[in-house]
């Protein structure tokens, strides 16, 4: 249990002014979480108790009804008696009633700030009896020792049911692929699922009972644009360089798919935006058939050469008989 000069002072360790809105104190409860998560943070323990605060602090400030308690009882910890003495009773507090149910909470029947506070905005563990409603306590360090304390809580409330959406940004191979990936949302929980093969930009995936209060999440997917693949449908469009040697003589040139390099073979005299395809090659469907490969050859001409090459291209320059630019030449 933690003494006077260890209260906690919520909007402090939050770092937000005492008039923050609801929305405000989100945000930055939100960015902390993400800061000082545990799965971000491996073995610090330090980080893991700040996070155990940060979410102890959120818990209350987010309540307008804990907040409201908080702001209005949190200005007894500067007030002497409340370690080892009596709380010393203010006129301002006989003349309100503050309590659950109607029942007065009397700050000098605790022996620190910390158990008054927590017995006012309910954060602290009770031993509550589910026939009658009633809780009981004789714990030394809420109240003086041989005196029991009985006051009477609501239940609190169960959750609302909600439903939650998230967005996750794959890189097309994982998106192809689908497997475990693990996911991080905003309200700091950290989750692994299982996401299925072939996943497209807009889709979404529902995981059951992991929204709100037993809700349901829904992840839209976004799939990251890639280097070298576009997808057009259930095909894929990609380029591939060739030399002019290899354009002019053809053969077997490598070109990359989703499941590996492959060969492929281009007749000769190929042109520079040429398209071949490869079959079942592309992306699956819904339907469970998969697109094909739509290959684009690109004639690509070498910035440097050695001298043997460039001894060869001078010969054969001298005996070429291909003359593309004859019908420019009246």
């Amino acid at each position: 249990m933690q003494n006077l000069q260890n209260f906690r002072d919520y909007y402090e360790i939050l770092g937000v002014p005492k008039d923050a809105s609801s929305e405000e104190i989100k945000k930055v409860y939100r960015r902390l979480a993400r800061q000082y998560h545990p799965d971000l943070n491996p073995g610090n323990k330090a980080a893991e108790e700040k996070f155990k605060v940060i979410g102890e602090a959120y818990e209350i400030l987010s309540d307008p009804a804990k907040r409201a308690h908080y702001d209005q009882f949190s200005r007894y910890w500067k007030q002497k008696g409340f370690v080892g003495n009596k709380a010393p009773k203010s006129k301002d507090w006989d003349n309100r009633s503050n309590s659950r149910n109607g029942n007065d909470v009397d700050p000098s029947e605790f022996s620190d700030f910390e158990s008054f506070i927590n017995q006012v905005i309910g954060v602290s563990s009770r031993k509550e009896s589910r026939n009658s409603g009633s809780t009981t306590t004789s714990d030394p360090f809420r109240a003086p020792r041989n005196t029991k304390v009985e006051y009477t809580v609501n239940n609190p409330p169960r959750a609302t049911r909600r439903d939650i959406e998230a967005r996750l940004t794959l890189p097309l191979e994982k998106a192809y692929q689908g497997g475990n990936e693990r996911i991080r949302l905003e309200d700091g929980r950290s989750l692994e699922v299982t996401m299925p093969p072939a996943m497209v930009t807009g889709q979404t995936i529902r995981l059951r009972n992991q929204g709100i209060g037993g809700g349901d999440l829904y992840l839209k997917i976004t799939v990251e644009p890639h280097p070298l693949f576009k997808l057009e449908g259930a095909n894929i469009f990609c380029q591939v360089p060739v030399t002019p040697s290899e354009a002019t003589l053809g053969g077997q040139v490598e070109a990359p798919t989703l499941d590996g390099p492959v060969k492929m073979t281009i007749p000769p005299g190929v042109r520079s935006g040429q398209r071949f395809r490869l079959s079942n090659k592309g992306y699956p469907s819904e339907n469970g058939k998969r697109g094909d490969q739509l290959v684009e050859v690109q004639i690509v001409t070498p910035k440097n050469i050695s001298p043997e090459e460039r001894e060869l291209y001078e010969k054969i320059r001298e005996i070429e008989t291909f003359k593309p630019r004859a019908d420019l030449i009246s």
